[in-house]
């Protein structure tokens, strides 16, 4: 499946597919003429990539847990919860902080 086939089926752009490959996440052959060619497997991989990047991990985290991704597109290995956990601790502390500055403009106007 060349990158356009795959930019159609997933309706992820040409350009993230290139920037998935850069970042180890999506792997691709190459053909004489240097066009990227992916393999069957490949609209699952990006499904499953989007998916943790709509959870919130960075692409240095997804490249770690990847091939730890199980049956459905959100399915996991057990042995992922903690560092997902930490990543889901890292998630509320920016929350939290966000609502104190929140907060804290909010004063700033209505004073």
């Amino acid at each position: 499946m060349r990158i356009g086939e795959l930019s159609s089926e997933t309706g992820v752009s040409v350009r993230l597919l290139r920037y998935y490959e850069e970042q180890g996440l999506l792997d691709a052959d190459r053909t004489p003429g240097g066009q990227r060619v992916y393999g069957a497997d490949a609209p699952v991989t990006v499904r499953r990539i989007r998916t943790l990047l709509d959870a919130g991990l960075p692409t240095k985290v997804i490249r770690e847990v990847l091939d730890c991704v199980c049956g459905s597109d959100a399915e996991v290995e057990p042995c992922l919860t903690p560092m997902l956990l930490e990543q889901l601790a890292g998630i509320e502390q920016r929350i939290a902080s966000l609502e104190g500055a929140r907060e804290s403009l909010a004063r700033l106007v209505m004073s």
